[in-house]
């Protein structure tokens, strides 16, 4: 068995689907014999997981799984290895890097009581 990072890119559609267009693209871990079982794996692990629901203005919010765009053979997990690696742009960097940093910091307040808690 091997180990492949797949991405699933699902469209999100709230109500009638009057806004800008909304893509949820997840990464995935599939281990399986080879790149077609992969594949086919992440494709019925998309379709699966499609839903539908009610969000809190009792419009239906549908995750329609589009389909499988990228598949990497992982050659082995390694404590470090890089999975994931995506250029964003944003006009005001500045306000950018302050978000990053409060997420951070969030982070790490909450890892550093789930260890207290765990003691």
């Amino acid at each position: 068995m091997h180990w492949y990072l797949a991405k699933l890119v699902y469209r999100i559609i709230c109500g009638p689907g009057n806004h800008m267009a909304q893509f949820d693209e997840q990464l995935r871990l599939i281990c399986a014999d080879d790149e077609l079982q992969a594949f086919n794996k992440a494709q019925l692990i998309g379709s699966k997981e499609q839903d539908c629901f009610e969000n809190s203005r009792q419009q239906a919010v549908h995750w329609k799984f589009i389909n499988v765009t990228e598949l990497h053979p992982l050659e082995e997990l390694t404590d470090g290895a890089e999975v994931y690696s995506r250029i964003y742009e944003d006009p005001d960097g500045d306000n950018y890097q302050h978000t990053i940093q409060v997420k951070s910091r969030y982070l790490s307040e909450r890892c550093t009581e789930q260890f207290i808690q765990s003691l």
